[in-house]
């Protein structure tokens, strides 16, 4: 079985197959994944690591396996006052796809209570989910340390 030890960020050149994860798939150090092929191979990293869409695995017979994001449930988020939701969402540090009339989240009742409390209109919807990463602009941001 090949392994990848290597994350070619925002990779561009050719790969031979693909793997869809979701957000939290996406967020791995050690796993075993399946290519759309049904190709398996194990991802051994020296860290817990976030992968992103557009990223690829190098495989250790140098052949490249492309990241997609996988469409999952979310909510959609508009509203007059976007700005202020975006900051209401960043205050519980939940992840969020920012895009120029929307965001994105994943689905969770309590916070979906606090956002119709707020005026925003909210649609279910399914699609790849892509958040802003750090405030460094990359990984993940559970944490509370700043």
């Amino acid at each position: 079985m090949n392994i990848s030890q290597e994350i070619l960020r925002h990779h561009h050149g050719e790969t031979t197959d693909r793997v869809t994860l979701t957000y939290e798939d996406r967020f791995l150090r050690r796993s075993k994944l399946t290519t759309e092929t049904g190709e398996s191979f194990v991802v051994d990293l020296e860290q817990t690591t976030s992968l992103n869409h557009g990223d690829a695995l190098r495989l250790d017979d140098a052949r490249c396996i492309a990241i997609v994001a996988a469409a999952e449930p979310l909510t959609e988020v508009k509203g007059a006052h976007l700005l202020r939701l975006a900051w209401h969402i960043g205050n519980r540090h939940m992840p969020c796809q920012i895009e120029a009339d929307r965001l994105l989240i994943q689905r969770d009742h309590v916070i979906r209570d606090m956002l119709e409390k707020l005026g925003a209109e909210l649609t279910d919807v399914v699609e790849p989910f892509t958040p802003e990463g750090g405030a460094y602009g990359h990984g993940r941001t559970h944490s509370h340390a700043h």
